[in-house]
C-alpha cells in the first residue's frame, strides 16, 4: 500500500500528463542528492578519467625499449603516445552524443571497459602493430569519461558549487599526467619488463571500473525522467503518461550538427579560437616533455631512467599549487555570480590565468637556459614546477571562460577544443627529439617560450575585450 500510494503521489495531475520531479526537492534529482552521494559520483568518474590519462603517460618511460623490443626506431615507438593522443580527438565525436541519447553511465563505463582492455592488448602485443594499433583505441575509447564529464558536473552541480568540482577534476588529470611518468620510470629502472607499464594501467583502470558499476548512478535528468515515465505506466495503466525527452527526442541529426557542425562554427568565432590555441600549446607543451624530459636530464644529466622521471613530481607540485589558487578564485567568482543574479561572469575565471601565463613563459626558459651539465639541476627542476602551475591553472581558467561564454553551446565548444588540442598534442612529440637535437636545449625551449610570450596576452585581452566581443557573437550574445 505504502509503494502504491508513493506511486500515486509520483503521478502527474490530470491537466498534465508530462512526467517530471515532485518538486524542486525531489531527492531522485540528482542535483538533490545526498552531498556525499554527489561528491562519491564526481570522484569516481574524475578518477576514470585518472585512469585513461595514465594510460597517455605511463607508455613513454618504456619507448626506448619497446623500440629494441620490436626493432623499430624510437620515433615509431613514440608514436604509441601520439596515436592515444589522435584517439582522444576523434573519441569525443562520439561518446558526446551518445551520452545526450543514452545517458552518462553506460556511454562512460562500457568504453573504459574497452579501453582496459586495449591496454591489455598492447601489454601482451607481439608486433609493433598490435601496438599502435591497441594504443589508439586506447585513446578513442579512453576518452569516454573525459569528454563526459562536463555533462556530469552539470548534472550534479549548482553552477557556485560546480567549479570546485572541475578543480577537483583537473587534478585527478593533472595528477595522473605528473605521476603515470614516475612509475613507468621505476618498473623500467627495476628491471621489470616494460609490459608491466600496462599491466598497472590495467591493474588502476579495473579497480576504479569495478567501484563504478557498484556505487555509480544515473544522473542525466532526460534519462531519469523516461525510466520514470515508464514505471508509472506500468504501474498504473495509464499510456498518456510520458516524459518530455520522449515525445521530443533528440534525433541523430542534431546531435551531428551538435557535434560534428557547429563545433566548426564555433571554433571560428575569436574567444573559441584563441583560447583553443592557447589550451593546444600548453597540452602539446605538456605532452611534448614526455620526450623532452629525458633529454633534459637523462642525456643532458646522466640520470638513469628513474631518477630522470621524478622530475615530474616538480610537475605535480605546480600542478598542486594551482589548484589552491584555482579554488580560492572559485569563491571569488561565486561572490561575483551572486552579485550578477547568479548570471555567469566568465571575466571572473580569468585573474589565476593572468598570472600562470606569464609563470608558464618564465618557466619554459628557465627550464631551457639551466639544462646543462655545468649548471645545477635545480633551476630546471623549478622552471618545471612553474610549467606545471601554468598548465593546471591556464587548462582549468580557459575551459571554464569556455562553458561560461557559450553556455548553451558549451559542449560544442569543448568539442572543438579537444580535438584541436589533442591533435597538436599528438604531433608535438614527434618533433621534440630531432627538434632539441638540432638547436640545443636552450633555444628549443627558448622556441617554446616565445610561443608562451605570444599567448600571453590573450587572458588580458579578454578581460577588457570580453564581454564586448560576446556581445556581438552568434553564440555568445546571450552572456554579456
Amino acid at each position: 500500500m505504502a509503494v502504491l500510494k508513493s506511486l500515486e503521489d509520483a503521478i502527474p495531475s490530470p491537466t498534465s500528463c508530462v512526467v517530471e520531479f515532485d518538486g524542486p526537492d525531489d531527492r531522485a534529482n540528482p542535483m538533490n542528492w545526498p552531498f556525499h552521494k554527489k561528491c562519491y559520483t564526481s570522484l569516481l568518474y574524475s578518477c576514470t578519467s585518472f585512469g585513461s590519462v595514465w594510460a597517455s603517460t605511463a607508455y613513454a618511460p618504456a619507448n626506448a625499449d619497446i623500440a629494441e623490443r620490436f626493432d623499430v626506431s624510437p620515433q615509431v615507438a613514440l608514436l604509441g603516445t601520439s596515436l592515444l593522443l589522435f584517439g582522444w580527438a576523434f573519441g569525443p565525436l562520439f561518446w558526446g552524443p551518445l551520452s545526450e541519447l543514452y545517458g552518462r553511465r553506460l556511454p562512460v563505463l562500457v568504453p573504459s571497459a574497452i579501453s582496459m582492455l586495449m591496454a591489455l592488448g598492447t601489454a601482451t602485443a607481439s608486433n609493433i602493430q598490435t601496438v599502435l594499433v591497441t594504443r589508439f583505441f586506447a585513446g578513442f575509447f579512453g576518452s569516454a569519461p573525459i569528454t563526459c564529464m562536463g555533462g556530469i558536473n552539470v548534472d550534479l552541480w549548482h553552477a557556485t558549487q560546480r567549479g570546485n568540482a572541475i578543480v577537483g577534476y583537473m587534478f585527478a588529470v593533472s595528477a595522473a599526467l605528473a605521476t603515470a611518468p614516475v612509475v613507468g620510470g621505476a618498473v623500467i629502472y627495476c628491471g621489470l619488463n616494460w609490459r608491466w607499464t600496462q599491466y598497472i594501467t590495467v591493474i588502476i583502470q579495473g579497480f576504479i571500473l569495478a567501484l563504478d558499476v557498484i556505487l555509480i548512478d544515473e544522473s542525466y535528468t532526460p534519462i531519469l525522467l523516461v525510466r520514470k515515465a515508464r514505471k508509472l505506466r506500468k504501474a498504473t495503466g495509464n499510456q498518456d503518461l510520458y516524459a518530455q525527452w520522449e515525445k521530443n527526442p533528440v534525433s541523430l541529426r542534431a546531435l551531428a550538427v551538435k557535434f560534428g557542425l557547429r563545433p566548426l562554427q564555433i571554433l571560428g568565432t575569436p574567444i573559441c579560437l584563441f583560447i583553443t590555441i592557447y589550451l593546444s600549446f600548453i597540452y602539446g607543451v605538456y605532452y611534448a616533455s614526455l620526450a623532452s624530459f629525458p633529454i633534459l636530464f637523462r642525456e643532458t644529466r646522466g640520470w638513469n631512467t628513474l631518477i630522470a622521471s621524478l622530475p615530474f613530481l616538480a610537475v605535480l607540485v605546480g600542478v598542486i599549487g594551482g589548484a589552491v589558487v584555482t579554488w580560492f578564485n572559485q569563491q571569488h567568482y561565486n561572490r561575483e555570480l551572486v552579485a550578477n543574479n547568479n548570471m555567469p561572469v566568465p571575466e571572473a575565471r580569468l585573474p589565476p590565468m593572468k598570472v600562470a601565463s606569464l609563470v608558464l613563459a618564465s618557466g619554459l626558459f628557465i627550464m631551457g637556459w639551466t639544462s646543462r651539465q655545468d649548471v645545477h639541476w635545480t633551476g630546471t627542476v623549478v622552471g618545471s614546477a612553474m610549467m606545471g602551475y601554468g598548465f593546471y591553472t591556464i587548462f582549468t581558467s580557459s575551459t571554464n571562460y569556455l562553458v561560461d561564454s557559450f553556455q548553451h553551446w558549451a559542449s560544442s565548444a569543448v568539442a572543438a577544443n579537444t580535438f584541436v588540442r589533442s591533435m597538436f598534442a599528438g604531433i608535438l612529440p614527434l618533433l621534440v627529439k630531432p627538434w632539441f637535437h638540432h638547436l640545443g636545449n636552450g633555444w628549443a625551449m627558448t622556441v617554446l617560450g616565445a610561443f608562451a610570450v605570444l599567448n600571453v596576452p590573450i587572458p588580458f585581452i579578454f578581460a577588457i575585450y570580453g564581454p564586448r566581443i560576446r556581445a556581438r557573437g552568434k553564440y555568445t550574445s546571450g552572456v554579456v
